[in-house]
């Protein structure tokens, strides 16, 4: 399951209480004040984990909170700090203060850590309120709270490779061709009901990650169908890689399914606009002369790489040329 959005509360530790106590001492009239002091709340950061890819693990748990510092103690023994609670979110992770509708931290780099709620401080116990004129103070001082925040954390998925076309084009064929990830595969437009992630591994280590993205169709960027959703989603590849349906089952035009497709990333966002794409024209099983290919490239002028994800055709030489692509934008 890809869940991309999740609200929770967090609240860091409230800082202990000082102490008011007194030294029992022989000779020692009244004894002096020896409370110690409260220990501080625990703190909460946010650490991105290159080992966890949704935010599953806050489906389930709503409120997160750091230890409270503990009170003092006499003889001047300060309590001790609370822990600090690190939440562990995957690498892509934007973290809003819902309650000032705030953006507060974007973690998209993995290692990140950021404190997002500061423990309370403990509280002074008596014994640093004796003064040589006050020399029993029958007071200390309260822990103050810690912080609390209602937090919405939203993932964009980072992905080298980002797969688009239109609904049915091949693209959970694609991925499940070329990676491990096995989404669901149906004949019915936006299959993809949430973004997969496939891991590609070619020879000696190298790997890259692609995302299968849900079935653009025009308006996706005012909301229709599932656009809008996940087109956020693709910000962050290095790579566009458009797949063509040469031959779609509804009739309809490759070339006017391609600049439809341009049209909405171009409407939604100037950045995805500009990134570099790779145009593979898929099923070329049911193209034996290669005839649609060479029209395509025709009438679109660019440079168009031919598969099919059904037999595995042109897919290992896909795979080595987006490597490469993803490594020199990584570079620059």
């Amino acid at each position: 399951m890809f869940i991309d959005e999740a609200k929770i509360h967090v609240k860091a530790g409230d800082g202990g209480n000082g102490k008011v106590s007194f030294r029992r001492e022989k000779y020692v009239p009244k004894g002096g004040p020896d409370g110690g002091d409260g220990g501080k709340g625990g703190d909460v950061f946010f650490l991105a984990d290159p080992n966890i890819d949704t935010l599953l693990d806050f489906a389930g748990k709503h409120n997160w909170y750091a230890e409270n510092g503990k009170a003092g103690s006499n003889k001047n023994k300060s309590g001790a700090n609370g822990e600090d609670l690190i939440i562990h979110v995957p690498p892509g992770t934007l973290i809003y203060d819902t309650d000032i509708d705030l953006l507060l931290k974007d973690l998209d780099e993995p290692g990140m850590k950021v404190c997002i709620c500061q423990g309370g401080k403990g509280g002074k116990g008596n014994k640093q309120f004796a003064t040589s004129i006050y020399q029993a103070p029958r007071f200390a001082e309260q822990g103050t709270p810690g912080q609390e925040r209602n937090l919405r954390l939203e993932l964009k998925l980072i992905a080298d490779i980002g797969l688009v076309g239109m609904p049915n084009a091949g693209k959970s064929t694609l991925i499940s061709r070329c990676s491990a990830a096995r989404p669901k595969i149906a004949p019915y437009p936006f299959t993809t009901l949430e973004p997969v992630l496939g891991i590609v591994k070619l020879s000696d280590e190298r790997r890259f990650v692609m995302a299968d993205l849900p079935g653009l169709i025009e308006g996706a960027h005012e909301g229709a169908g599932l656009g809008f959703e996940f087109l956020k989603h693709i910000e962050r590849t290095r790579i566009i890689v458009h797949l063509l349906d040469i031959m779609p089952p509804d009739n309809s035009d490759p070339v006017k399914n391609y600049r439809k497709i341009r049209k909405e990333l171009e409407k939604y966002s100037k950045l995805l606009a500009k990134k570099p794409e790779v145009i593979v024209a898929n099923k070329i099983d049911l193209d034996p002369d290669g005839n649609v290919v060479k029209k395509l490239r025709k009438q679109l002028k660019k440079r168009i790489y031919a598969i099919s994800a059904v037999t595995g055709e042109g897919i290992k030489e896909l795979t080595e040329l987006l490597w490469k692509k993803a490594k020199q934008t990584f570079h620059h």
